[in-house]
This record gives structure tokens, C-alpha cells and sequence, in this order.
């Protein structure tokens, strides 16, 4: 009996050993079929096509931090399972190494946007098959440098220089006195007619500047030409009334109208109720504006500054009293409007220019003659590159077509 119990316990641990042997046997082959063969090494197959040849270089005329890497394709892009091309750079003073990008089919340059200045890197190409990377040799290596100058943008040199020389010859030619012509601007040439019509009716002249503040550049645009409107009507001896939006706008437009009829020898004739405020809520203001329209029916309605919804209000409502009205802004999208309801606007930059206009100031009036320079060199080159890309395209003449290429270079901002 006792020796049959010590071969059962010798059998059961007969059959735990070769459970766990198996075990072992299985696990050990599930390894080797995960396994490379012993002989076998990482490096990637073998294609036969020499490596690729690279190339960095500074780009020119930049701020100083981009490199340009350049490559030529012994034939990867023919094989199939082409990727790409990978970019990686290397700090030449330390060891890490980032990706730049990788470029698609067909491309054989890349830039790096992001190098730093006066620090040198080294750049590898690597052409992606199958997800294998074959790389090239390292590039020599290359730092980014300053620029000072942007050569290919001296056409904008020259243009401000003939244009700065203009304003001074200008400035200097009125400051000795001599007269210089200035194109008509209608609205302004009309100030007289329309004031003169106001005394004949015996009603008012209503001046708007704007609905903006003192910050306002058009608003003080309009203030210069209310100092010449004040003026007119001290000397026709016709009133004025100037409803404001803003306390600043206010107290500006008095002092102005007291300086013209001071100035018409007629101080004892204006008074501060000339100019009054209303409200600076929009269209609590836009209200109050119509209400003395339709109440005093002005003969002459001037709106001179920086309007928004308001203008079609106020132009349709000066219209319908049947007032002479002059308005000016430089906000596009109101133009129309006045354009359509009033009988003379001054469009954009004509609003600005009234300050030269009727001040004749030397200043004033030679920076406005040299920026008319500026506009008719700009005018002929759109006629001409016009005029070129017409007949070029049209009769494939190649003397125009690198003349409209030509005049794209020089203004291009790109």
C-alpha cells in the first residue's frame, strides 16, 4: 500500500513537470515566429539608387530666420509605395533633432521657416517607401542671416523717394509764393452758392459734422471746412445752426464760429446757441436732426465727417425740405447714398484735401500736390500693365508679357 501511494505522488508530479514543459515549448515558439531571423539586420532593403543630393542655402531678402533645403531624386518618386520626402534638421550644438516637414510628390525644395539666427544646423533628406525612410548624406552646415535690405522690393524705394521729393519741391515752391493749380472740387466751389441762396430764403444753413467724436479724423476734416462755411455766412450775415452728438464736437464748433465772425469783423453776431448738443445715442441724435429739418427748413444742409446708417436719413430727409446739401465722408459704403440724395459730395480723399483747399497753406498744399504725383505714377502704371497684359495674351507678344511681369514686381506687396 505504501509503496503504491509514493508512485501515484510520483506520477503526479511526472505529469505537472510536463505540463509545464509544454507550456514552455509553446511559448518559446510563439517568441521565435515574432522574432527576425537570427541573421537578419535593421537597416532598410536595398534599392540600388544612389542617395539623395542635398543642397541649404539662406534665403535672401528675409528677416533672418529661414533656410532653404534643395534636393535632387535619383528616381525614389518612380518606385511604388512613394510617400514623400521627409526633412529633418540637426543643432549642430545639440543633439536634438526635429522634423520640418515632409514635401509631396513632385517637390524638390522645402523652407525652414522657424531657424534660428546665427545658429548652425545640418539637414537630412529622407525619400519615404513602403515606410521606410532612405536618407541622405548630412548637408554642410548652414545659419540664417539678416537681410538689411529687400532688393527686390527698390521699385517702392524709388516711388517714395519721387514722391517725398515732390511734396518738398511742392512745399518749398508755395512757401516763395508762387500759385499752384489744384483740381476743382466741386463741393467746395459751391460753399458760396449755397450760403448766398440760404440769405436770399432767409432760412438757416445746417451744419452736421459728423456723428463721431474729436478722435475722428474725418470729423476734423469737417471742423476745417466749417472755419470757411462760418466765414461765408458771417459775411453774407446769414445764421447757422449746428446741432453736435458729442460734448468735444461741440466746444470745437463754437470756437470755430466765433473765430470766423471775429474774423468777418462781426463778433457782436454770433452766439453760443449757434452750435448746441443733442445726444450721443445714434439715432436719438439722427431724430433730433430731422425734427429741426422738417421744423426750420434749412435752405442749405452740409454733412461733412464720419457717418453710418444715419446718412441715408438724414440725406432723404434734407431732400424732401428740397435744401441745397453738400456732403463728404470717407466711409465707402455711405457714399452711395449721399451720392444719390445730395447735390454735391466729396468723395474719400477730397474730404481731406479741403483743408488744403481752403486754407492754402504751403504745407498743406505742396503734400497735396506730391501725393498727386504719387496717384499719377500709379495711374500709368495701371494703364500700361493693363494696356500689356491685353496685348500680350491677345497676340502672345513676349516684350509685354515681360513688361506686365515688370510692373507686377514693382507694386507687388507679396
Amino acid at each position: 500500500m505504501q509503496v503504491r501511494q509514493t508512485f501515484s505522488s510520483l506520477y503526479r508530479v511526472r505529469t505537472v513537470v510536463i505540463f509545464f514543459a509544454g507550456l514552455l515549448l509553446v511559448a518559446s515558439a510563439l517568441a521565435a515566429q515574432q522574432l527576425p531571423p537570427a541573421d537578419s539586420s535593421t537597416a532598410p532593403p536595398q534599392l540600388n539608387l544612389p542617395p539623395l543630393e542635398i543642397t541649404v542655402a539662406d534665403v535672401p531678402d528675409d528677416h533672418g530666420g529661414q533656410l532653404r533645403i534643395t534636393w535632387t531624386d535619383p528616381g525614389y518618386e518612380n518606385l511604388p509605395g512613394f510617400e514623400g520626402f521627409q526633412v529633418t534638421r540637426h543643432e549642430v550644438r545639440s543633439d536634438s533633432i526635429s522634423v520640418i516637414g515632409t514635401a509631396p510628390f513632385g517637390a524638390r525644395e522645402l523652407t525652414d521657416d522657424n531657424a534660428v539666427g546665427e545658429t548652425e544646423f545640418v539637414y537630412r533628406v529622407a525619400a519615404i517607401v513602403n515606410g521606410v525612410a532612405y536618407p541622405s548624406a548630412e548637408s554642410p552646415p548652414a545659419w540664417p542671416t539678416v537681410q538689411w535690405f529687400n532688393w527686390s522690393k527698390i521699385s517702392v524705394v524709388v516711388i517714395g523717394l519721387i514722391v517725398c521729393g515732390a511734396v518738398i519741391f511742392f512745399i518749398e515752391t508755395a512757401k516763395r509764393g508762387k500759385k499752384l493749380f489744384l483740381r476743382r472740387i466741386a463741393g467746395l466751389e459751391a460753399i458760396d452758392e449755397a450760403v448766398g441762396r440760404a440769405t436770399e430764403m432767409g432760412r438757416p444753413v445746417l451744419f452736421v459734422a459728423g456723428t463721431q467724436d474729436m478722435d475722428d479724423v474725418q470729423t476734423l476734416a469737417g471742423l476745417t471746412i466749417l472755419g470757411r462755411v462760418a466765414r461765408t455766412i458771417a459775411q453774407y450775415d446769414s445764421q447757422i445752426n449746428m446741432p453736435c452728438r458729442a460734448s468735444l464736437v461741440m466746444t470745437a464748433g463754437r470756437e470755430i464760429i466765433k473765430e470766423a465772425y471775429s474774423t468777418a469783423g462781426r463778433p457782436d453776431a454770433y452766439s453760443d446757441d449757434m452750435v448746441h448738443y443733442t445726444t450721443d445715442e445714434q439715432f436719438g441724435y439722427v431724430a433730433a436732426v430731422n425734427g429741426i429739418m422738417v421744423r426750420q427748413k434749412p435752405a442749405t444742409c452740409f454733412y461733412l465727417g464720419a457717418f453710418f446708417a444715419e446718412s441715408l436719413i438724414l440725406a432723404e430727409t434734407g431732400n424732401s425740405i428740397e435744401a441745397i446739401q453738400i456732403a463728404g465722408t470717407a466711409m465707402p459704403a455711405q457714399l452711395p447714398f449721399f451720392v444719390a440724395a445730395c447735390d454735391y459730395t466729396l468723395i474719400g480723399e477730397e474730404l481731406f484735401a479741403a483743408s488744403a483747399y481752403l486754407s492754402e497753406e504751403p504745407k498743406q498744399l505742396g503734400s497735396l500736390k506730391g501725393q498727386d504725383v504719387g496717384k499719377a505714377i500709379a495711374l500709368a502704371a495701371i494703364f500700361v500693365g493693363v494696356v500689356a497684359a491685353t496685348i500680350g495674351q491677345a497676340w502672345d507678344i513676349g516684350f509685354m508679357k515681360s513688361l506686365e511681369e515688370l510692373l507686377h514686381r514693382m507694386f507687388s506687396i507679396s
